[in-house]
């Protein structure tokens, strides 16, 4: 299993649909996968530290696991089958460890929200990871002020890119 963080959300103008890049952990290797707009913004919410009113649905999901003394181990995203991402989240409860089918933008949404760590699986970034050209560490813009993340971002062929 890889960790990852998530590094960024990218805002599609073609479709209502979000790429989430996740990079590895002391690697410049990134996994780019579609969300929905709602998933999107469920982890903006929580990544910007902003307060809402009334719980949402991973805010939800998250107190219901912890009011039946579960802890969410950790996320995966496990497979990649037919362009489509499939994920885990792993949860202990009384002594028993289990593993719940999930979307990788819900087990993400949730992630962030328990301060759980999130895995991708070796063949997954095997086959989906990007290793930009330029070392997007360093952070150097083009003259025209845009940072490397940015045209890296820009530079992903969207269409081509699998569905969560």
């Amino acid at each position: 299993m890889i960790e990852v963080k998530i590094a960024g959300i990218q805002i599609s103008l073609m479709s209502p649909h979000r790429v989430v890049l996740l990079k590895e952990i002391g690697a410049e290797r990134y996994l780019p996968i579609w969300i929905g707009p709602y998933e999107a913004e469920a982890i903006n919410i929580k990544l910007q530290n902003i307060e809402v009113g009334r719980p949402l649905t991973h805010d939800l999901l998250k107190n219901v696991i912890e009011t039946l003394g579960g802890v969410v181990e950790r996320v995966i995203v496990s497979e990649l089958r037919e362009d489509t991402f499939y994920a885990r989240i792993i949860v202990s409860i009384d002594g028993r460890t289990l593993e719940i089918d999930s979307r990788p933008s819900d087990a993400m949404a949730l992630a962030v929200r328990v301060g759980a760590p999130i895995y991708v699986a070796e063949e997954v970034m095997a086959e989906a990871g990007i290793v930009p050209e330029q070392d997007l560490s360093e952070g150097e813009g083009e003259d025209d002020g845009g940072s490397a993340f940015d045209e890296f971002l820009g530079s992903l062929d969207i269409d081509d890119l699998p569905i969560h």
